[in-house]
């Protein structure tokens, strides 16, 4: 385990501005979770922050061309003020090891919000600190918060990547000769399901016989196993490979060397396959973590009710976006994903729409209802959508 003194010494300091913007907000979630009150509703907010230290956890290393660096280009967006510092600490597991380093940010270096920002640093870790330093605020990317049950100083943050992920669909399935999509998938847990499915309802939307053979490697980086998937997904015919797992570099550049067609996700990875990259799904942290710093400077928080403890938002809120398209995408190809944007932005395009079934043929969502953004439904998705080959049991 890391020592307590080398934990310090591979920490980096960052001072910056943070460049104005709105703050998000979310609406209509389920009983015991807080969306953001109108601001003549809003509880009275502490005093103004005048230097806030912020601290980032990654479960890998920032430079990992997936997950890890596009929260740490979110943290690099918060460079250009004196009054923000943050302190960021790489490689953490989803351990015990994430509670020393937590502690440490808070009594060695005054952090006073912290962003752990890998799944399994929720629930116990996170919960826990709270509990110990009930002052300081704890924002987790992902996390169902639970009010009553889950510390008032706790709150959950994402982007729902479902609807760019939506897009790379219909943009993969233009360019696929064979009717057969790849998609390396790692822990088969909701806010990744829901992202497969989407991917597929999106290239199915073009070619509605069209299959995505999905292989299941059981953990977030696991490189060998990656290469193995991408090797056995192109070897059965997929011309297209996506991938969710931390670091796509592996899956995009054996792909790109087998002349195969790629996704990429997190961030934009055109760098990897400059032939064979289409376009990618991509977080906007960077808008997230600014809007978050200006209302904690402003006095609000998650204690006094001027921070929902539940905040998501999509392409709309700009909390996520597309890669831009590769130069072997057709134009047929970026006029339909652009119209598909079109309309996932004015609300009349919903991607859970019923009657949809499962991949074993039972109906999840019967006909005349749907699963709009905001729709709590889609923090719990555990089945795989009509046209997805693979069980995660199968790991």
């Amino acid at each position: 385990m890391t020592t307590k003194s080398s934990l310090l010494k591979r920490r980096t300091v960052i001072r910056g501005l943070l460049a104005a913007g709105a703050f998000g907000a979310t609406s209509r979630f389920w009983a015991g979770c807080t969306s953001a009150p109108p601001q003549s509703q809003t509880s009275p907010a502490a005093s103004p922050v005048k230097t806030l230290t912020i601290g980032y956890i990654y479960v890998g290393p920032k430079d990992d061309y997936g997950y890890n660096q596009a929260h740490a280009e979110g943290e690099a967006a918060l460079t250009q003020l004196n009054w923000v510092k943050t302190v960021d600490q790489a490689s953490v597991p989803e351990t015990v090891e994430v509670q020393e380093v937590m502690r440490e940010m808070i009594k060695e270096n005054g952090a006073q919000v912290l962003f752990p920002a890998s799944y399994g640093y929720y629930d116990p870790h996170i919960l826990k600190l709270a509990q110990e330093f009930p002052e300081v605020q704890f924002f987790h990317p992902g996390a169902l918060y639970k009010e009553g049950v889950h510390p008032k100083n706790v709150g959950s943050y994402l982007g729902y990547l479902i609807e760019p992920a939506y897009l790379a669909g219909i943009v993969a399935a233009h360019t696929s000769k064979t009717g057969k999509l790849g998609f390396v998938v790692p822990k088969p847990i909701p806010i990744v399901v829901r992202e497969v499915n989407a991917f597929t309802l999106g290239a199915r939307s073009v070619q509605p016989d069209l299959k995505v053979q999905a292989i299941f490697t059981g953990d977030w980086s696991m490189p060998v196993k990656e290469a193995e998937a991408t090797n056995s997904l192109i070897d059965q015919g997929a011309d297209v490979i996506t991938s969710r797992v931390d670091n796509l570099k592996v899956v995009i550049t054996t792909a790109e060397k087998r002349g195969v067609f790629t996704c990429g996700y997190h961030i934009n990875q055109s760098s990897l396959a400059p032939k064979g990259y289409l376009t990618g799904v991509e977080w906007n942290w960077a808008k997230i973590y600014t809007n978050y710093a200006e209302m904690i400077r402003d006095g609000k928080t998650l204690m006094n009710g001027g921070i929902p403890h539940m905040l998501r938002g999509g392409l709309k809120e700009e909390y996520c976006k597309i890669s831009p398209y590769g130069p072997a995408v057709s134009e047929t190809a970026k006029k339909a994903a652009d119209e598909a944007k079109a309309k996932l932005l004015d609300g009349s395009l919903v991607i859970f729409k019923g009657e949809l079934k499962d991949n074993k043929g039972k109906v999840v969502i019967p006909a005349g209802k749907q699963y709009t953004l905001q729709d709590p439904q889609l923090e719990t998705i555990d089945w795989l959508v009509e046209g997805v080959v693979g069980d995660p049991k199968n790991t």
